[in-house]
């Protein structure tokens, strides 16, 4: 069974929300950017879905798990789903698609994918940039189980294709009905501009989104990105939340996810004496507030981005995620969470952002599939 896109759809229409057992929706509700895309201020993040003996994680959750947190999402309120081709092989894409086919309309939820650059294969192999996305896109919604996509972004910058091919082949994307819109993920702000630049020049569709890296102990994003997406009314919608757990866990706690993944070690570990000032002052809010580390970090996000992306394994982490809707903080909490920041270097994805760093192993692949 897919989904299929109803003909009449108005995207501008009311849409029904799930409410919690209370009757009340728990999560508060914007545009995405300049859209018309009604979101909830918490975006579900579904890296942690999927088979974890098929992709680079071993920590991630199985579909019985992950439809219970998918259903739960939905009863508080949150409509926004953001996964990847990359994940597990596919399998968070269709393990998402499948519970969101049975637990919610189609037209009531905002569903984003991810694909990734050409690969040195099919780059020998001579397949363009148009047609690498048109192959990633048809896999993401056969994995999905749906016609289109809400929001299509691209993954990470590829340094191998030109960007015209790229941003055409996008704009055949949104043409052809199969995405809505299209974002944009770990990159700078000059790529932004320049891919946005092409887009005005040619017609195409442009990215209404920037999916970074940024949190309460990473916020380089303050430097360019957050400025220029504010005065192009560019929706932030930042991963790493809650930078893999950290700011979620008093110090000496910890869990599945903070044990194995190496990935958030390679991001975190390098800068940890520098960080622990900042999580131990959320630590002491959410201890004063009576509320969580996850409400109080989340809060201070939600001040600054459009929604955060937040990652759940648990059930109780996405109920955790939803509180930090309705908590605010003072001026006065904010600037002592703000005071201990350093600057940090760029690790992960962003650290490979460049030229000569283009033909080298990624972190992301698409794994088992057949593409």
């Amino acid at each position: 069974m897919r989904f299929h896109k109803k003909q009449a759809f108005d995207p501008g229409a009311p849409r029904r929300y799930n409410t919690d057992s209370k009757g009340g929706i728990a999560v508060k509700y914007t545009k995405l950017g300049a859209t018309d895309l009604t979101v909830s201020r918490i975006c579900m993040g579904c890296m942690g879905f999927g088979d974890a003996k098929r992709g680079q994680h071993t920590w991630t959750v199985d579909e019985e798990t992950t439809r219970a947190i998918v259903r739960r999402g939905l009863e508080l309120g949150i409509n926004f789903f953001d996964t990847a081709i990359a994940y597990q092989s596919g399998t968070s894409e269709q393990y998402l698609g499948r519970a969101l086919r049975d637990f919610a309309r189609r037209e009531d939820v905002v569903v984003a994918t991810k694909f990734l650059p050409r690969t040195n294969e099919e780059i020998a192999d001579g397949v363009s940039g148009q047609e690498h996305i048109r192959r990633m896109i048809d896999r993401s919604l056969a994995n999905l189980g749906m016609d289109y996509v809400d929001l299509y972004i691209y993954h990470m910058w590829d340094w191998q294709t030109p960007l015209e091919d790229i941003m055409e082949g996008l704009n055949e994307v949104v043409k052809a009905g199969k995405a809505r819109y299209i974002g944009i993920s770990n990159c700078f702000a000059w790529q932004l501009c320049r891919a946005n630049d092409i887009a005005d020049r040619e017609g195409f569709a442009k990215f209404v989104s920037v999916q970074g890296h940024y949190n309460l102990i990473f916020r380089e994003e303050e430097r360019e990105m957050a400025p220029f997406c504010r005065l192009e009314h560019i929706a932030m919608t930042p991963y790493s939340a809650l930078a893999g757990g950290r700011l979620a866990k008093h110090p000496g706690e910890t869990s599945k996810r903070l044990r194995e993944d190496s990935y958030a070690r390679f991001k975190y570990d390098g800068t940890a004496e520098a960080d622990a000032p900042i999580i131990a002052r959320t630590a002491e809010i959410a201890d004063r507030r009576g509320v969580s580390m996850t409400e109080v970090a989340l809060a201070w996000l939600l001040g600054r981005v459009t929604a955060p992306i937040v990652g759940a394994t648990k059930v109780s982490h996405v109920e955790g995620a939803a509180k930090a809707a309705d908590l605010v903080l003072t001026a006065e909490e904010t600037a002592w969470l703000d005071e201990p920041y350093v600057p940090h270097p760029l690790e992960g994805v962003m650290a490979q952002n460049t030229p000569d760093a283009a033909r080298a192993a990624h972190v992301w692949s698409t794994g088992s599939q057949t593409i």
